[in-house]
């Protein structure tokens, strides 16, 4: 079911252009895994029309951000039993150690990287541990706008040639 729902939405995605980039982030960054799919999109999107490359990294970014919020809600209202379903207890007491260790880091930088640094698991251990909305979504923000629109920009300086190196 899940990857029936994956593969309708990546087909979407590339016939709406710019919003069909957001899509794709929010389901990344939120229920279902889409690793590395808007980067792709993201690069041939800039490729095909670089006159608006800030405005489909910008894209990217919300979607994604919007996925990453949603979680951290969710894991706000009751997460344990939702990241248990998830992940395996080593997995969460991993995490969760080093959650503690770096805190807001612990956001930050697996957002700015992509797969397969796990990123959900820091989401929803964001939202248990109590962290602010705000300093949640202004890190979450940040660090999603400088990995989406410096790839648009990359996509945009490189052209035809970041489309071999995504490839």
């Amino acid at each position: 079911m899940l990857a029936r729902l994956a593969n309708f939405i990546q087909a979407l995605a590339g016939t709406l252009g710019g919003p069909g980039l957001a899509l794709v982030a929010f389901a990344d960054s939120s229920f279902i895994s889409l690793p590395e799919v808007a980067d792709v999109l993201l690069v041939v999107q800039v490729v095909k029309d670089p006159k608006w490359w800030w405005y489909y990294g910008a894209l990217v970014t919300a979607g994604s951000v919007l996925g990453c919020w949603i979680l951290y809600e969710l894991a706000r209202r009751g997460g344990e039993a939702f990241l248990k379903k998830g992940f395996s207890q080593k997995t969460i007491d991993k995490s969760f150690v080093w959650f503690k260790k770096f805190g807001v880091l612990a956001i930050v930088l697996p957002s700015l990287c992509p797969p397969p640094v796990p990123l959900k698991i820091f989401l929803l251990l964001a939202g248990m541990s109590g962290m602010s909305r705000l300093t949640f979504l202004v890190a979450i923000t940040s660090a999603r706008a400088l990995r989406y629109v410096g790839e648009a920009f990359l996509a945009l300086r490189y052209g035809r040639d970041a489309l071999a190196i995504v490839q």
